[in-house]
């Protein structure tokens, strides 16, 4: 199974969506027609953007690094687990979150003061993270995010994570 994760530039971001925007079309007889396409679009794909990161000098081997997550109606990202500790809070959309091993707690509110337990999801269950919800991955989790829904998922993650390891290491269900 392969497993890619993309890390793109806000200014690429907007590029791709500027092209994506613009309807399609093709080339016939020398002539463009607009509304058609050359080929299929592809598959919807979810994408982690980097929004800001270091190297801390109290975590040698460690990146900290500040990342959103996009999901397209459709897309996801394959079962996989971190190689470090991951806070996600879903911004906007709702996330279908599967666990695979491990147990994962999702939270509401300001952690310390108005924080609430929303449930716990154990290895074989799954759940909806909505908006203004939050969830803290451990290593040993294995789980995976996808967007079942319309609308695009984004997820604001905080990560402190071994550089010398991808962000997502893919895992077997």
């Amino acid at each position: 199974m392969s497993f890619i994760v993309r890390t793109v530039s806000h200014r690429r971001l907007r590029a791709a969506a500027l092209v994506i925007a613009i309807p399609a079309a093709a080339v016939v007889g020398g002539v463009v027609e607009a509304g058609r396409a050359a080929s299929a679009a592809p598959a919807p794909t979810a994408q982690r953007i980097d929004l800001a990161a270091g190297y801390p000098s109290f975590a040698r081997g460690y990146r900290l690094s500040l990342t959103e997550a996009v999901l397209p109606a459709g897309s996801g990202f394959p079962p996989h687990r971190h190689p470090g500790m991951q806070v996600a809070y879903v911004q906007s959309g709702t996330l279908t979150y599967r666990v695979f091993q491990g147990k994962v707690k999702i939270f509401r509110g300001h952690p310390g003061s108005t924080q609430k337990l929303v449930r716990v999801l154990h290895a074989g269950q799954t759940g909806s993270i909505k908006p203004g919800q939050w969830l803290i991955e451990t290593p040993s989790l294995h789980h995976q995010g996808v967007n079942a829904g319309h609308k695009r998922v984004v997820i604001l993650l905080a990560s402190l994570l071994r550089s010398d390891e991808p962000p997502a290491i893919p895992v077997t269900p």
